[in-house]
């Protein structure tokens, strides 16, 4: 079923030259702790369902909840990367609906009092240029479970005839990160967007608080958009696409939003502030459910759990142990690699970062490194349609090859010939080089043979060099290398020719 069939778009760009787009980003991460938020059950993803609770986390009357030190800390160590306040004392509250996802008919959350609040992110776009994102808090709470609609053709619950649901998600600690208001992005909007959570991801993960999976839905993103008149106009009324799971969609669904809404308001209707859902297939959105702002989830502070009071010393001894995070590692990086602005942003979006951070220590020199990576390898990963980092190489490879032409044992040609080896599953490069015969001959026997055979030909050739012309010299140093099946070295054989005529 087509999801755009009815839907009249306004064609983006003219949609951003007539209108103020205004984003706002709620993120989820999921924390990679080995036990839920507040009980001990274990967090394994994959598990059977239904295995991995406890009577917490089922919502079992009389069980009592127990804050998970670890999540805490995590928290915190997020708060501080986003350049955060960190709570001297924070609560947690019940956020109160019914889903059968929620086994209790609450969620724990945190409403008023979250654990880090007032920062910001400063987000590298494409071109270099800095984009500063405001951010009103970021607080923890728990995970749903997970319904499976059955019965349906389109896996969701219209049309299912019944329904399944797995608690081993349920209880597992997120935290939930809000910007403010995302103002002046202008036509950059699903960029600074798409930035702003690639930037968040490479966080999380350089904290190590999360696997930071997408795929997974470890990091899931929901995406506000309002359009206003002009930069100076109210804020216009926004629509949530909810549950977008990759940075392409992120910003896909952002370009869908801002047209169809410019349609909207076009066509002199109202935008209906809802929530949307995302569809990846189509790259389109299609209306949720209706929300005022004022939704009544009846908060109220959780009368099991005492209040969060982390001491000033512990967060400074946090902040003290927090790693280098990732924008400082990437202007370490590429001061140490000497690699020009435009070339380190294009390794930071192939995705090449680490890959060629590894081949340096693999002892391949910079330059090699990159040339390799989005070079030869870049052009195969599109070729195959993978990415970088799924290609059947690894980077201690490219540096064994890498090794092998700077010690002279192969050239640049016969390299490529080699590397088309190891990526077909033929072994390491070493193996390759072997089985495939590949390998400058530099003992001087067959080298002088091959010369003798060329110039015995060619004699008219010899009394030219010799009469100071060396121009043909480059003929004779081809012939040898077709001789030798490009296995001579070059420079090894121009040596001998010389030698050879003087």
């Amino acid at each position: 079923m087509s999801h755009s069939a009815h839907v009249d778009l306004v064609d983006y760009d003219e949609a951003v030259a007539r209108f103020d787009p205004v984003i706002g980003i709620e993120v989820h991460v999921e924390l990679g702790t080995k036990t839920k938020m507040f009980c001990a059950a274990e967090v394994e993803f994959g598990g059977a369902p239904n295995t991995q609770t406890t009577p917490v986390s089922l919502g079992l009357p009389g069980a009592l909840p127990v804050v998970n030190g670890k999540a805490v800390e995590s928290a915190i160590k997020i708060g501080l990367a986003l350049n955060c306040s960190i709570a001297e004392s924070c609560r947690f509250a019940r956020k109160n609906y019914f889903y059968p996802d929620v086994p209790k008919n609450f969620q724990t959350s945190q409403y008023d009092e979250p654990i880090a609040f007032d920062g910001y992110l400063d987000v590298e776009l494409d071109d270099g240029s800095i984009f500063r994102v405001e951010i009103e808090r970021a607080h923890m709470e728990e995970d749903a479970g997970k319904n499976t609609h059955v019965g349906g053709s389109t896996g969701r619950i219209h049309g299912a005839d019944h329904s399944l649901v797995d608690y081993n998600r349920a209880g597992i600690p997120l935290v939930e990160i809000v910007t403010r208001p995302i103002e002046g992005a202008g036509d950059r909007a699903p960029e600074v967007a798409r930035a702003y959570v690639q930037t968040l991801r490479d966080i999380f993960r350089a904290l190590d608080v999360s696997e930071a999976r997408m795929e997974r839905g470890n990091v899931r993103a929901d995406v506000n958009l309002s359009l206003r008149a002009t930069p100076e106009s109210p804020l216009g009324t926004r629509t949530e696409t909810k549950n977008v799971n990759s940075f392409r969609s992120i910003e896909r669904a952002v370009r869908y939003e801002v047209s169809r809404q410019a349609a909207v308001l076009d066509a002199g209707k109202t935008v209906t502030q809802e929530t949307r859902h995302w569809h990846e297939d189509t790259s389109t959105t299609t209306a949720g459910r209706v929300k005022s702002d004022a939704e009544d989830y009846r908060y109220f502070p959780e009368p099991d759990l005492v209040p969060v009071e982390p001491s000033r010393e512990w967060v400074e001894e946090i902040r003290a142990t927090l790693p280098e995070m990732p924008a400082d590692r990437r202007r370490r990086l590429q001061g140490d690699w000497g690699f020009s602005d435009p070339e380190m942003r294009d390794v930071v979006n192939a995705g090449a970062l680490e890959l060629i951070e590894t081949t340096i220590a693999a002892g391949s020199s910079p330059a090699a490194a990159r040339k390799w990576w989005m070079g030869e390898l870049a052009r195969a990963a599109k070729t195959t349609e993978v990415e970088l980092a799924d290609l059947p190489v690894t980077p201690e490879q490219i540096g064994q090859l890498q090794s092998l032409v700077d010690s002279g044992r192969i050239n640049d040609k016969m390299a490529r010939q080699v590397l088309e080896g190891v990526l077909a599953g033929e072994g390491s490069p070493e193996e390759v080089v072997v089985a495939r015969g590949l390998e400058i001959v530099s003992d001087d026997g067959p080298l002088l043979e091959a010369i003798d055979m060329v110039l015995a030909a060619q004699p008219d050739i010899v009394e030219k060099i010799r009469s100071g012309n060396l121009g043909p010299i480059g003929a004779v140093i081809g012939a040898v290398m077709k001789a030798t099946r490009g296995q001579a070295d070059a420079g090894r054989v121009r040596e001998l020719v010389v030698e050879r005529i003087g």
